[in-house]
C-alpha cells in the first residue's frame, strides 16, 4: 500500500479546519482513511468554547482509532461512537444543541483483503478507481439539493437546513446523524486505488470545471495531491476579482487530498 496526504490551509492567517489520517490494521492486512472538513461558522457564535480545529482533531482522532481497532463495527457505528466520545469532551462546558456547534463533513474508507467499506457525509468526496481504470465518485449530494429559499448565498446555507430532513447532514454532536451517511461495500478486488478530498480540493471539478471526476483522479495519480491543490490555488487567484465583485464566499478554502494505492 502506498499513501500520500496533503492538507493545505486556505490562508496562513487562519488555522486549518480539515483533518486527515491513514491507519493500518495489525500486520498490514488492511487499512483505513479519515478525512474531515470542519465547517467554518459564521459570525455570531457557536455556543461552544472550542474552535473547529479542536473539534476536528478530536473527532478525527477517535475515528482513526475506532476504524482500525473495531473491525467488526460498521463505519456508521464507528462514526456514531466517535461523535458520542467527542461530545463527552465538552458537553459540560458547551451548548451542543446550538445549530452552529462545531461540526464537519466526513469521508471514511476501510479495507481488508476481501472488502472495502466507505462512508460519506456532506460535501467531501471519495473516488474509487477500479483495476480497469474506471472511476466511481461516492458523493452525498443533499447539500446541492437544498431549496433556494434556505440559502443565504450560493455557499452559505441557513441553519434551518442543517441536520434536518429535507436539508443536509454534518457530523456535529448528535450520534444519530451517522445513520444519514452514504455508505456501502465493494469487493476489494474491484478497487486498485482511492482518493478522498474535501471541497477545497474538489473545486477543480465542481467549481472550475477543469475536468470530470475521472480526470481529477488521473491528475492526482499522475502528478500527486499537491499538484492538484496548487492548480486549484492558481484558479482561485484568477477568479478572486470576480468573486469580490459578485460577493461570493471566501477565495481560498482549506484543501485536503488523501490518495492511496492498494
Amino acid at each position: 500500500m502506498r499513501t500520500e496526504v496533503v492538507c493545505e490551509p486556505g490562508t496562513r492567517t487562519r488555522p486549518n479546519e480539515d483533518f486527515a489520517s491513514v491507519g493500518t490494521s495489525a500486520c498490514g492486512q488492511g487499512g483505513s482513511l479519515v478525512v474531515l472538513d470542519g465547517v467554518t461558522p459564521p459570525k455570531g457564535g457557536t455556543g461552544c468554547l472550542h474552535s473547529v480545529p479542536w473539534y476536528t482533531a478530536r473527532l478525527g482522532g477517535a475515528l482513526t482509532e475506532l476504524t482500525v481497532s473495531l473491525l467488526d463495527v460498521s463505519l456508521a457505528e464507528a462514526l456514531s461512537r466517535a461523535l458520542t466520545r467527542t461530545a463527552e469532551y465538552h458537553a459540560n462546558t458547551c451548548d451542543l444543541s446550538h445549530p452552529r456547534t462545531p461540526q464537519a463533513t466526513v469521508v471514511l474508507a476501510r479495507w481488508d483483503a476481501e472488502t472495502l467499506e466507505y462512508l460519506v457525509l456532506s460535501d467531501s468526496a471519495l473516488l474509487l478507481e477500479s483495476p480497469d481504470g474506471a472511476v466511481t465518485a461516492v458523493l452525498d449530494d443533499r447539500l446541492d439539493r437544498v431549496p433556494r429559499h434556505l440559502r443565504v448565498s450560493d455557499e452559505v446555507l441557513d441553519a434551518a437546513a442543517r441536520n434536518k430532513e429535507g436539508g443536509f447532514f454534518t457530523a456535529a454532536a448528535d450520534p444519530a446523524v451517522a445513520a444519514h451517511a452514504v455508505t456501502g461495500t465493494v469487493a476489494r478486488s474491484q478497487v486498485s486505488a482511492l482518493a478522498a478530498l474535501t471541497d477545497g480540493a474538489t473545486r477543480w471539478t465542481e467549481k472550475f470545471h477543469e475536468g470530470d471526476w475521472t480526470d481529477l483522479f488521473t491528475y492526482v495519480r499522475k502528478l500527486g495531491p499537491r499538484a492538484l491543490i496548487e492548480r486549484v490555488r492558481e484558479l482561485e487567484r484568477a477568479d478572486a476579482e470576480e468573486r469580490r465583485h459578485l460577493g461570493r464566499g471566501k477565495t481560498h478554502d482549506d484543501a485536503t487530498v488523501v490518495y492511496a494505492e492498494l
